[in-house]
């Protein structure tokens, strides 16, 4: 435990995450790889292949920013800070926010924007037929992230729809893995899906808990 000692107490945590900066800092953090890509795309800074890194990193940037939107409620349990909630609906839109990046820049660099050829490219190849799977999931629970929705969908319907979350989770490691299998590169999977499983772990576990009670 000694070496957890420089981690915020709940007592320390909570003032900072109610502060009115709060909010606007994780919000600008969360750009900052967009800034990036974006300076390294003017600039010719993302190597010899600029749109595969560039379909590659924003990928990768959605697949980060899910694990942090699951990672929220097991940090505001065990931190015992429910303010934390209020960050979730921001990063899960900026999930989607990466995602979309991601998607049009396949569609731009690698099909041209051509409606066609990009159908044809997601029923012939599995991969990328998983990573849509993804997308269009992703999109309607972006679409209903807003109080209005929750409020015509009812808590209970809106709870259920936004339990997509864990598929998607599943088909985004599966599409990242079947990514990076082409070059033989398992040891990235295997920490996202360590992440990831380490996260839908808890919720398991805490649902059996909670009902054995």
């Amino acid at each position: 435990m000694a070496t957890l000692a420089w981690l915020p107490s709940a007592t320390q945590l909570r003032p900072l995450v109610r502060h009115r900066l709060a909010k606007p800092l994780v919000f600008g953090l969360s750009l900052l790889p967009f800034g990036w890509l974006l300076y390294a795309a003017i600039f010719n800074q993302l190597g010899a292949n600029p749109a595969e890194a560039l379909v590659r990193a924003a990928g990768d940037w959605s697949l980060r920013f899910l694990c942090l939107v699951l990672a929220v409620t097991p940090l505001r349990v065990i931190s015992q800070t429910p303010a934390l909630a209020g960050f979730r609906r921001m990063l899960g839109l900026f999930v989607y926010f990466y995602v979309v990046l991601h998607l049009l820049s396949y569609s731009w660099f690698d099909m041209g924007f051509d409606v066609a050829d990009i159908a044809r490219d997601i029923a012939k190849r599995p991969f990328i037929l998983v990573g849509f799977s993804a997308f269009v999931l992703l999109t309607a629970l972006a679409s209903t992230s807003f109080n209005r929705a929750i409020k015509a969908l009812g808590a209970k319907r809106w709870q259920l729809l936004h339990k997509l979350v864990y598929v998607i989770a599943g088909l985004a490691l599966l599409h990242f893995f079947w990514m990076r299998a082409g070059k033989n590169n398992f040891a990235e999977v295997g920490v996202y899906a360590l992440i990831l499983g380490t996260l839908l772990g808890w919720r398991l576990i805490n649902f059996i808990s909670k009902k054995s009670r």
